[in-house]
C-alpha cells in the first residue's frame, strides 16, 4: 500500500503495526497529552507530506484527534472500527491489535475534511433519526459513524462531528435510509 502522508499514530505499539501493514511513516503522540513539539512536527508533516490522524478509538484517541484537529485543521482523519481493534484479551482497544488488512481497509477509506462548507445538520434532524434522545439511538450513532466512516461519537458531539466532516444533508439523510433499512429486514 502506498500511502504518501505520515501517519500520527499514539504510540510504538500502533507504529509496528502500521509500518508491518503499510510500510507508511508515522508520528507518535506518546499519549493524549499532545506536546507542543509534537504539534510543531505534526504542522511539518502536513506543509510537507500531508498527515493522516489514525488514532485509537477510545476517549484519549478522540482527544488526540481532537487537540490535532484544533491545531492543525486541514489534517486527514482515519478510523478503524472499535470491534476491529480490540486484544485477543478483549480488554483492551488500540491500533496495535487490529489486523493488517482492517489497518489498511481504513487507511483506504481516508476522510478528507471538505473546505466548502455544508450546512449544519439541526439538533432537531438528528432527534426524528432517533440518533439522539431515544433509546436505540447509541446503536443507530455507531452504524452512523460505520456508514460515514468519522468515528465513534456520542449523541452530545454526533453534530459536531458532521459539521467537522462537512457531512451534507444528502449523505446523511442515505446513511440514515440505509439504518432504517437495515433494521426493518
Amino acid at each position: 500500500m502506498d500511502i504518501q502522508e505520515i501517519i500520527v499514530v499514539e504510540g510504538k505499539s500502533d507504529t509496528i503495526a502500521v509500518k508491518r501493514a503499510t510500510g507508511a511513516d508515522t508520528i507518535e503522540t506518546n499519549g493524549s497529552a499532545v506536546s507542543g513539539e509534537t504539534l510543531v512536527k505534526i504542522r511539518h508533516a502536513q506543509e510537507t507530506r500531508g498527515v493522516i490522524v489514525f488514532t485509537d478509538p477510545d476517549y484519549p484517541g478522540r482527544r488526540i484527534r481532537a487537540i490535532i484537529e484544533e491545531q492543525i485543521p486541514d489534517v486527514k482523519h482515519a478510523f478503524l472500527k472499535r470491534s476491529k481493534a480490540i486484544a485477543k484479551n478483549g480488554k483492551k482497544v488500540g491500533i496495535e491489535h487490529a489486523a493488517d488488512e482492517d489497518i489498511r481497509e481504513a487507511l483506504a477509506a481516508v476522510y478528507t475534511v471538505d473546505t466548502e462548507a455544508a450546512e449544519e445538520i439541526p439538533q432537531n434532524v438528528l432527534i426524528a433519526a432517533r440518533l439522539i434522545g431515544h433509546p436505540d439511538s447509541k446503536q443507530r450513532r455507531d452504524r452512523l459513524a460505520d456508514l460515514l466512516q468519522i468515528g465513534q461519537v456520542n449523541g452530545k458531539g454526533l453534530q459536531k462531528r458532521l459539521a467537522m466532516f462537512r457531512i451534507g444533508e444528502t449523505a446523511f439523510q442515505q446513511a440514515v435510509e440505509t439504518i432504517d433499512k437495515e433494521e426493518q429486514q
